[in-house]
């Protein structure tokens, strides 16, 4: 089934330059996967991708900008200033731009980046597979821990460590 065009993918389309000329996708691709990274849109990467195919670069920067997290920055502006949050961001910005860009044009040389691609919509459903398995098992042990944590006198040591530390008599 094929993506239907809608509001935001056009934006997105004309933010990847779909249906530009590849040198100028491949360029312009880092930056907005790394835009749409830092912005933490809400299944951004896919929305990047559907929306006129954003290079294996700009998927690779979109990646990269979990280095970027906007909050952090603003921590780093508190603690060591403005200049310095801004060297940060300079800096992680272009080394995740310059790395996508060269995994963009290393594959491509080497031709490895697909010509045709088509995203597909695949239908989700409930199977019981081996993850599922998997759920039980860690809920059951999740709930022994659970038990455990209780029985042995763990909330009377949580209520423990919130009060103040007595001095040692040696310490004096």
């Amino acid at each position: 089934m094929k993506i239907p065009r809608t509001p935001i993918l056009t934006v997105m389309a004309a933010i990847v330059l779909a249906g530009a000329p590849r040198i100028w996708a491949q360029q312009a691709s880092p930056d907005s996967g790394s835009m749409g990274g830092m912005g933490r849109m809400m299944g951004g990467g896919m929305v990047l991708m559907a929306a006129g195919g954003i290079s294996f670069g700009g998927v690779v920067s979109f990646l990269f900008a979990d280095l970027i997290v906007l909050p952090i920055l603003n921590i780093y502006r508190k603690y060591y200033g403005l200049k310095m949050s801004a060297f940060i961001l300079a800096t992680f910005y272009s080394a995740m731009v310059l790395s996508a860009l060269a995994v963009e044009f290393g594959f491509a040389a080497l031709g490895l980046v697909p010509e045709h691609r088509e995203a597909h919509v695949v239908e989700a459903s409930i199977r019981f597979n081996y993850t599922t398995v998997l759920n039980i098992i860690f809920v059951c042990l999740g709930a022994l821990l659970l038990v455990r944590f209780f029985r042995t006198g763990g909330p009377e040591m949580l209520r423990m460590m919130e009060r103040p530390a007595h001095p040692h008599p040696a310490a004096s």
